[in-house]
C-alpha cells in the first residue's frame, strides 16, 4: 500500500521481510513508530534524535531508518475517532518491526488495554524484558550490579486473556451453578455464589512456543541457564504444566545443547563416582528415598537409569558443564532471590501474570520502569515499546525519563542485526548516567546530580558517542 491512514509511506525506505523464521533488514529500513500518550511525546523527539545520532555515527550514512508515524490511542482517537485503526496494525504488519511510546488505557468500556490488543491482534506471543543495572544509576539495593537478567513472558493467555464474569450477573451464576452442580459434584471444593470468576488458560502452543525463544535466546548469547517460573506446587495442571511442558520441549528441540538440573545431579553423580549404582544415584538424587513408597522408588530409579543411558556418553565426564541448564523455581521463591542472589540467573521464562510481577520487581533494583525496555515479538513481527505509562501530569513539559524508550531502541537495533549503533547508544547513556547529567526522577536521589530536561538528556547522550566508526 502507498499509505495507511491517509499518511504516505517513506518513499526512500524499504521493508524489512521476513522467511524461514529470519529476518532480512534492508540497509535503509521502513519502521512504523506511535508516538505515545502524555509524556510519550516528549521521550519520542528525545530518543528518535539518539537513535538517528547513533545509526549515522556507526555507519556513516551507509544505513539509515526510514521513521513512519501510525497512530495509536489519543491522538488516533482525535484523528479518526478510533483508539486503534486498522490501517495501524496493517502497517505495522506490512513492515514487521516498530517501536512505540506509552498508550493511555481508553476508559469507559471497549478496548481494556491498547497495548494488549496490539499482542493479541499481531500474536506477539513473547513479551521480552531485559533487566541490568547500569553504573550510576541510583538503586535500592547494595549490589544492582548482579542483576543482568532476561525475562520471556508469555504474552497471549494466562489470566490476561480476559475471560471473566463478574459477580451477581446472570452469567456468572450460570457458570458457577455449573460447576458446583456438575463439575465439582461430590466433592469439598465449593465456588461461594458471590463470587466473580475468570478463566485461567495455559496451553501446550503457548508455553513451548514462548519457552522455544527462551532457549534460543540463552543459546545465542551464551547464557548459562534458562529458569522456568511457575505457581505449579499450587496449580498443577496450568503452571505445573507450564514447568512440565518447558522441560518436554528442551529435550525434544535443543536435546544436545542443553542439561536440566535433575539431570545435572545425576550425571555429576556417576561422574564422581563410576561405579556408583543406580539405587545408590537416585537415594543421592531425592534423599530420604528409602522411606517413600515402592511405587515412588521405582520411578526414581527409572528415571536415573534413562538419563544415564541417553544422554551419559554425550553429558558425561564434566559435558554437561558446557550445556545450558534448564532449571525451574516456584514464583513466590524467585522473587526473593532476584534480590538476595540475581546474578544466578541469565533468562526467566514465565507464565503471563508471574512475567509482570516479576519483570516490574526486577526493574525497581535497577532504576525501575523509566529506565526499563521491553518488546513484544512474536513470529514475523515485534514491537519495541516503553514499559511504563504515560505520566499525563507531566506531558509536553520536558522532565520525563526517555531511557525506556531509548534502551528499547537498543533492543530494537540488535534485533535488527545493528548491534554497532545499539552499542553506541547503551555506552552514551551509561556516560551520561555516570557524569550525573539526569533527568529530575534520578537528580533527587543522586548526590552532586545536575538536573537536566528530557531533550538535554538525548542532546548530553549525543555527545557522549565517542567511540570508533564501525564498518559495516
Amino acid at each position: 500500500m502507498a499509505s495507511f491512514n491517509g499518511v504516505p509511506v517513506p518513499s526512500d525506505g524499504q521493508k524489512i521481510e521476513y522467511s524461514n523464521g529470519k529476518y532480512r533488514v534492508p540497509d535503509h529500513p521502513i519502521v512504523p513508530f506511535i508516538e505515545g500518550d502524555g509524556t510519550g511525546r516528549d521521550i519520542w523527539k528525545a530518543s528518535v534524535r539518539v537513535f538517528d545520532a547513533a545509526v549515522e555515527k556507526a555507519y556513516q550514512g551507509k544505513r539509515s531508518v526510514a521513521w513512519y508515524e501510525v497512530f495509536a490511542g489519543e491522538k488516533a482517537k482525535a484523528r479518526f475517532d478510533n483508539w486503534l485503526p486498522d490501517d495501524t496494525v496493517s502497517a505495522i504488519r506490512e513492515f514487521r518491526v516498530a517501536i512505540k511510546g506509552p498508550l493511555t488505557t481508553p476508559v469507559g468500556g471497549g478496548i481494556r488495554s491498547l497495548n494488549v490488543a496490539l499482542r493479541q491482534t499481531l500474536d506477539l506471543y513473547s513479551c521480552i524484558r531485559p533487566v541490568k543495572y547500569y553504573a550510576g544509576v541510583p538503586s535500592p539495593v547494595k549490589h544492582p550490579e548482579r542483576m543482568n537478567i532476561v525475562i520471556f513472558r508469555e504474552n497471549t493467555e494466562d489470566v490476561y486473556i480476559g475471560i471473566e464474569w463478574e459477580e451477581g450477573t446472570a452469567d456468572a451464576k450460570r457458570l458457577i451453578e455449573f460447576l458446583n452442580k456438575d463439575m465439582l459434584k461430590g466433592g469439598k471444593k465449593q465456588i461461594r455464589l458471590d463470587s466473580g470468576v475468570g478463566i485461567k488458560p495455559i496451553s501446550v502452543t503457548g508455553t513451548k512456543r514462548l519457552v522455544r525463544m527462551a532457549i534460543q535466546h540463552a543459546l545465542d548469547n551464551k547464557n548459562k541457564s534458562v529458569t522456568l517460573v511457575h505457581k505449579g506446587n499450587i496449580q498443577k495442571f496450568t503452571e505445573g504444566a507450564f514447568r512440565q511442558w518447558g522441560y518436554d520441549l528442551a529435550k525434544e528441540e535443543f536435546r544436545d545443547k542443553i542439561i536440566t538440573e535433575r539431570e545435572s545431579w545425576i550425571i555429576d553423580n556417576k561422574d564422581k563416582n563410576p561405579n556408583l549404582s543406580v539405587e545408590e544415584n537416585a537415594s543421592l538424587v531425592e534423599p530420604g528415598l528409602e522411606y517413600a513408597q515402592e511405587d515412588f522408588r521405582q520411578t526414581v530409579y527409572k528415571e536415573v537409569k534413562s538419563c544415564l543411558d541417553s544422554i551419559y556418553a554425550t553429558h558425561g565426564k564434566g559435558a554437561w558443564k558446557k550445556k545450558l541448564m534448564i532449571n525451574d523455581r516456584i514464583a513466590d521463591s524467585i522473587f526473593q532471590q532476584v534480590v538476595t542472589r540475581a546474578d544466578e540467573y541469565s533468562v526467566l521464562a514465565t507464565p503471563n501474570l508471574n512475567g509482570d510481577y516479576i519483570s516490574d520487581a526486577c526493574a525497581a533494583q535497577v532504576g525501575g520502569l523509566g529506565i526499563a525496555p521491553g518488546a513484544n515479538v512474536g513470529d514475523g513481527y515485534a514491537i519495541f515499546e516503553a514499559t511504563h505509562g504515560t505520566a499525563p501530569k507531566y506531558a509536553d513539559k520536558d522532565v520525563i525519563n526517555p531511557g525506556s524508550v531509548i534502551l528499547s531502541g537498543v533492543m530494537m537495533f540488535r534485533f535488527m542485526g545493528w548491534a554497532e549503533a545499539a552499542d553506541l547508544i547503551e555506552q552514551s547513556l551509561e556516560r551520561t548516567i555516570e557524569q550525573k547529567k539526569v533527568t529530575y526522577d534520578f537528580e533527587r536521589l543522586m548526590d552532586g546530580a545536575t538536573k537536566v530536561k528530557t531533550s538535554e538528556f538525548a542532546d548530553c547522550m549525543i555527545d557522549n558517542m565517542r567511540v570508533p566508526v564501525a564498518a559495516v
